[in-house]
């Protein structure tokens, strides 16, 4: 019964990324029809289409595979421009994507071509899309914050360390001869609410955390809550260990420790707390972005050695779904645990994809915006030095581009689906 519920509640969770993708579209489809660009088709998925309807002058369907979306959008490339100069292998290629577009367009759409919009209308058109799937990760996130709350570490403290171990011993247990941790040294007990650190007060275990890896193997002063009363610890020096870097898990950095853990507790929010709490994200989702392609290496190396799977390591939507599926079932946690998890996580992949897409490099909505900016900024210079207007400028020679960036995005999809059904994350 508790496989099917998974199975069931994975399903459950891709459908509903397929409708946030479809959303997406939806944030890039309502400006293009509002500023009158000619909007061919709206589809969800790539591939063969499953299904279609034409109202209007739009083609709304499902295709086969359902991993993605598009709106195609009539004059993304500006026509030809007459040249006496030869024309290179790029030059050919730009002009063969135009002819293939240019077929459609008729007389009639003169005005109309997404290239001959203002540029803020193209960046708006551009940037709907993303911004609806941070719409969507801030309204999720507000809504657990709120009804539910999240798991936060306090600054009670909950384990206090009793020797430094080092990071590569197996398993992690003291022996003979291991220096007492600097809180230990310091007398910290269990209990403890950690008032200030060096005589900075301390309002979250983050701002603790933060303080004391900063502080390397200086010089720590404590001043904790005990039993309703102040109580000032004696001053230790904290010691320098190699730690899991905050933003990048996979990642390690050398950092001051101290030696002890937090309580955990469950704290709700409003709107301030859920912009902080997706701004930690979008970091750590940066962090993860710029170590994107090493990390999917590794998964596929993991992967042809039987390694087991890094659960901080990439995965794919089927994996999302599996995990979320998994997390909604785990035996242990309350239902308002399990739906506030399988939501977060929902939140957390639209917050990605409005990351992802940002990324300035076609065919990413980033890599239009990036045109559209520099074609603003070509033409801003040429009016302050008196030059004739260039024209908008000509996407269609970015083509390599984004051949080899969908050509790596494809490949890197495939090794993460391959690497989610023969080799799943185990969380648990």
């Amino acid at each position: 019964m508790t496989l099917l519920l998974t199975i069931l509640l994975a399903i459950a969770f891709f459908v509903l990324i397929m409708a946030c993708i479809a959303l997406h579209e939806v944030g890039h489809f309502v400006p293009a029809k509002l500023f009158g660009v000619r909007t061919t088709q709206f589809f969800v998925g790539f591939g063969r289409t499953v299904w279609s309807r034409t109202k209007g002058e739009t083609e709304y369907g499902l295709k086969a595979f359902p991993l993605g979306g598009f709106v195609r959008m009539l004059g993304m490339f500006p026509p030809e421009r007459p040249s006496d100069r030869p024309k290179g292998w790029l030059t050919r290629m730009a002009d063969r994507a135009r002819s293939y577009e240019y077929e459609e367009i008729t007389p009639a759409d003169d005005g109309r071509l997404f290239h001959q919009k203002p540029v803020w209308q193209r960046i708006i058109i551009m940037l709907g899309g993303p911004t609806m799937n941070l719409l969507i990760a801030f309204l999720i996130f507000l809504g657990i914050n709120v009804f539910h709350g999240t798991w936060q570490s306090t600054t009670t403290i909950t384990v206090v360390n009793d020797c430094i171990i080092p990071a590569d011993r197996t398993p992690a247990t003291c022996q003979p001869g291991d220096p007492e941790t600097p809180a230990k040294r310091a007398g910290v007990q269990v209990g403890d609410r950690v008032v200030s650190f060096n005589g900075v007060t301390i309002n979250d275990w983050t701002q603790l955390g933060d303080l004391i890896r900063a502080n390397g193997a200086g010089p720590a002063r404590l001043v904790v809550e005990r039993d309703g009363k102040v109580v000032e610890l004696p001053e230790v020096a904290t010691v320098i260990q190699t730690l899991p870097d905050r933003l990048n898990p996979r990642a390690t950095v050398e950092a001051g420790f101290m030696g002890f853990s937090p309580d955990r507790a469950l704290i709700k929010g409003g709107p301030a707390e859920t912009v902080d709490q997706m701004w930690f994200y979008t970091r750590s989702s940066m962090a993860a972005l710029a170590a994107f392609p090493v990390n999917v290496w590794n998964v596929g190396v993991d992967l042809v050695t039987g390694q087991e799977r890094d659960v901080n390591g990439p995965i794919s939507i089927l994996g999302a779904s599996r995990v979320a599926g998994e997390i909604a079932t785990v035996e242990g946690l309350t239902t308002s645990d399990r739906i506030a998890s399988f939501a977060g996580l929902l939140a957390s992949v639209n917050l990605f994809l409005f990351i992802f897409n940002l990324v300035p490099l076609l065919p990413l909505d980033g890599g239009h915006v990036a045109g559209a900016l520099y074609e603003a900024l070509r033409r801003g210079v040429a009016r302050l030095r008196g030059k004739v207007d260039p024209g908008p400028v000509d996407t269609a020679k970015l083509l390599p581009v984004a051949y080899v960036v969908g050509g790596f995005l494809l490949v890197t999809g495939l090794v993460l689906i391959l690497a989610d059904l023969i080799s799943p994350v185990k969380l648990f």
